[in-house]
């Protein structure tokens, strides 16, 4: 575990490497305790370079067995070696010689699951960021592009399976029960896309033509008897080959492409080239394991890491600043295919939700950093929302100011010029200013700076004037080391509505460019004035979310509930009725505080019965607009003095009003909505699940609620509803009878599925109020618990330290000194789990003082630790500093 904390790297500091290595053999005799990892390593000196240039190579925690140039093993005095670095001071004169390494690492000892482990008893590696350097000295870094060839040696017995990036090459028996297969990837890669699987796997097999008529063999690995749980993986993934052909041009380019589904690993997937490991829960799915956002989120993640073969493989990030490039734009391309596959309106609702309530939170706290940092001291905790989902923004927003036909021709440029490359975020929007003749030196701020820009608007209609003025005004608020901030690029969609509905149009405007119904904010403030408007319009912003932004829109309550009743565009539609049950349930935590009972407009509760009954809406739109703004959502909102029980008081109240409100027509359409067929997780069957199950948590707050939570649950045929039932039992209903045994007859039902039974921690983790933490530490001793495993750890303490307000902040602080003390436990295995888990506090500051002063104090109990992880470490002083 690296301890060092004091380097920090800089995006300015960097240069070259002295050296390349354009090829890299390595030969690997596999063994749990004792495996022997040959490194042939072709080195060449860069041109200019001079000849005593040293040559130094990573490492990390290796122990090194020899080493020889050209064939000549080296003495002890011809190099320094220690765990994490290999120093040959004295490298031959020749630019081009070859370096062989011998190490001996143990996977059955590596709990960090970086480099070569272990994951029930298969060999498995993750690479991504610093890994590779734990299997051999290398430089460990993404310019650095070799092409591969593997030799996998093992026992038979034990590994009958050898797998490796690119197309097999030959394979054989060998004395002593042992074989071994070599693998050769043709495409030079950099060290982090290595991959290596050995052991015992069951196979589900396929094919894909590709669009020039090539056949690709197609192979999902899992463990044996669940192969028939990997269906549903296998036809995402040929959907997404498809889809990039047609939308991107992007063929793939080897004989194979293997998946693999481990059930250890710290992240959801990795995209090595050709053999992508994926964490298990995002392969195996069917109706009475998975639930409906289980199949969705297997359907992306499946596509996002094939989609990484082109952007992020055949062109990846040139240093790890630039991790956005192959990251943001791959979510976007993932997005994109979702919402092809999905209903585009409902799926981009769904992707602002999830940057609001993870990124959001991010850019306003002491963890901000732009989408391209400039500094970091530990790359594994720069994987954040930051990168992935506003790095994704901006790629959106390129395509929303160039058009789709300039974008489209700006990523065909991209991939011709930079094929084979290490690239940068100026390479990337070069392309663009190339096809459109467009100066993009200020949207490049996006890229530069921290910070969510705050849009400020107000509207004036002069009816003799038939003139419409919009006054905007923007601003980004100060984020550590960022105190003056500089003017944005912001496209901002927008439409004028009129009373019918339908959009209002102008004869003319000016005051700012205004192009395909964006108006491009450039300027500190803009007076954009409409001409030939006939009637007064509601005005209606960030039509697709097309920037993102937070907006203070001046504007009438009536206005709200017009666009939120009437506005074509979805995204904007549902923001309207969310703004409104927001700023209800901001009055209301006002009113609690104040020792009031909370009170609401009752047109609010008459809309959402409007919605939930309107038919021409989609059933998933209907589900996501009656879903009330989270608690860490309007606490965000507030901004400071939070009180999460008080937060968590409003929304009942605001639910419970609702629900009253609505009483038959709910409980009439809960009732419609029963499935009459077989299970499918279509988009459209999905939809229909959500609203009835959203339908049902409304219900479960009137007197009659235990009884219909009952009986979904005892009814369902599905893990959706089922675990949907469960939740309202466990979270509404928690003591009652009915609660317990249904938790009892789920556990024990699943007690043999670790993914379906991290369901059960996580709804348990997340019950309301001060007494989970006791359950929470009672389930860290069940058997089905392992705090070495990652899913089981995110599933439990992840869910109770980020989604369970109430539990997590329970006023005397217990819930911050169980958390300290557990995330310490994790680090010792695992510090990049750990690192990730200490970011549920990294509001802390926006707390009430009583809990604020409780949280710092296990923060500091984190930072005194004796032998800190880098990676937490570095966590815990940001969110300190």
């Amino acid at each position: 575990m690296r301890t060092d904390t004091g380097h920090v790297f800089k995006l300015e500091d960097y240069r070259p490497s002295d050296y390349l290595i354009p090829k890299t053999n390595l030969d690997f005799r596999l063994s749990p305790d004792a495996t022997r990892v040959s490194a042939v390593l072709t080195i060449e000196r860069r041109e200019g370079v001079a000849a005593s240039a040293p040559l130094v190579l990573d490492g990390d925690g290796l122990t090194l067995l020899g080493v020889a140039v050209d064939g000549h093993a080296l003495s002890a005095a011809d190099y320094l070696a220690t765990p994490d670095q290999l120093t040959i001071a004295k490298p031959p004169a020749a630019s081009r010689f070859e370096l062989r390494i011998e190490t001996e690492i143990a996977p059955a000892r590596n709990e960090a699951l970086m480099g070569l482990y272990r994951s029930s008893n298969v060999y498995c590696t993750q690479c991504e960021a610093e890994g590779f350097r734990r299997i051999t000295y290398f430089l460990d870094r993404p310019d650095i592009l070799s092409v591969y060839t593997v030799r996998i040696e093992a026992s038979k017995d034990e590994a009958p399976l050898l797998l490796s990036n690119g197309n097999p090459v030959e394979s054989g028996a060998l004395a002593g029960g042992r074989h071994y297969a070599v693998w050769h990837d043709p495409f030079p890669k950099p060290s982090y896309l290595f991959a290596l699987v050995a052991g015992g796997l069951g196979k589900v097999a396929d094919n894909f033509t590709t669009m020039s008529g090539r056949e690709v063999e197609l192979g999902i690995y899992v463990e044996p008897g669940k192969e028939r749980l990997a269906g549903y993986a296998m036809d995402a993934l040929k959907r997404s080959m498809k889809w990039d052909e047609e939308k991107f041009g992007r063929e793939y380019d080897l004989d194979v492409f293997n998946i693999v589904a481990v059930s250890d690993f710290n992240m959801g997937a990795m995209e090595n080239k050709g053999l992508n490991i994926f964490n298990d829960k995002y392969v195996l799915a069917d109706e009475e394991t998975a639930t409906d956002a289980d199949f969705a989120n297997i359907e992306a993640i499946i596509a996002h890491e094939y989609f990484h073969n082109w952007t992020g493989n055949r062109i990846t990030c040139r240093d790890w600043f630039q991790l956005c490039l192959k990251e943001g734009l791959t979510v976007y391309r993932d997005h994109e295919f979702s919402a092809d596959q999905r209903s585009r309106g409902v799926k981009r609702i769904a992707e602002v939700r999830t940057l609001r309530a993870h990124q959001f939170p991010e850019d306003q706290g002491p963890l901000a950093h732009p989408v391209r940092p400039r500094r970091y001291r530990e790359i594994n905790n720069f994987y954040t929302a930051t990168v992935y989902e506003k790095g994704s923004e901006v790629v959106r927003m390129i395509r929303t100011i160039l058009g789709p036909e300039a974008f489209r021709a700006g990523m065909d440029l991209y991939f011709e010029r930079h094929d084979g490359e290490a690239a940068t975020i100026e390479d990337f929007l070069k392309v663009f200013e190339d096809v459109s003749g467009r100066d993009l030196a200020q949207f490049a701020l996006w890229y530069h700076q921290a910070g969510t820009p705050n849009l400020t608007v107000s509207s004036a209609y002069n009816a003799p004037a038939k003139e419409f003025t919009l006054e905007i005004e923007q601003s980004v608020p100060p984020t550590p080391s960022e105190s003056r901030k500089r003017l944005m690029h912001i496209p901002l969609a927008f439409g004028l509505v009129g009373p019918d509905g339908k959009p209002i149009a102008w004869a003319g405007v000016e005051g700012a460019a205004v192009e395909d119904g964006v108006i491009h904010v450039r300027k500190r403030r803009h007076t954009v004035r409409f001409t030939g408007v006939a009637e007064r319009p509601s005005v209606s912003l960030n039509h697709g979310f097309s920037a993102p932004i937070t907006l203070s829109v001046q504007q009438k309550a009536d206005d709200q509930f017009f666009l939120a009743a009437h506005d074509s565009d979805a995204f904007a539609r549902w923001q309207a009725f969310n703004t409104l049950l927001t700023d209800a349930l901001i009055a209301a935590f006002r009113q609690v505080l104040g020792g009031k009972e909370p009170s609401f407009a009752p047109r609010l509760a008459e809309l959402a019965g409007r919605i939930a009954g309107d038919a021409a809406l989609e059933p998933a739109y209907r589900a996501l607009a009656l879903s009330l703004p989270g608690e860490a959502d309007i606490a965000r909102d507030i901004g400071k003095g939070i009180d999460p029980d008080a937060i968590f008081a409003a929304r009942e109240a605001l639910a419970r009003t609702i629900a009253t409100a609505n009483r038959e027509a709910f409980t009439a359409l809960y009732d419609s909505l029963a499935d009459q067929g077989p299970f499918s997780p279509d988009a459209a069957s999905a939809g229909r699940r959500a609203l009835r199950n959203i339908l049902l948590d409304y219900l479960s707050l009137l007197p009659e609620g235990v009884a219909v939570a009952a009986r979904h649950f005892q009814s369902a045929t599905n893990m959706t509803d089922r675990a949907a039932a469960l939740t309202v039992l466990a979270h509404r209903h928690a003591g009652l009878a009915q609660a317990r045994e249904a938790l009892a007859g789920f556990e024990a039902k699943y007690r043999g599925d670790a993914l379906v039974l991290d369901k059960w921690f996580q709804i348990q983790a997340g019950v309301p109020g001060p007494h989970t933490i006791d359950i929470v530490r009672a389930l860290t001793g069940h058997p089905a618990f392992s705090i070495a495993n990652p899913n089981r750890v995110r599933s439990l303490i992840g869910t109770f330290s980020s989604a369970n307000p109430t539990g997590f902040h329970r006023a005397d602080g217990e819930g911050y000194r169980f958390f300290a003390e557990t995330v310490l436990e994790v680090e010792k295995r695992n510090p990049q789990v750990a690192a990730r888990l200490a970011t549920a506090l990294r509001s802390w500051r926006a707390l009430e003082p009583g809990r604020q002063a409780k949280a710092k104090q296990a923060l500091l109990t984190m930072a005194n630790a004796e032998n800190l992880s880098a990676d937490l470490r570095d966590i815990v002083e940001r969110t300190l500093a």
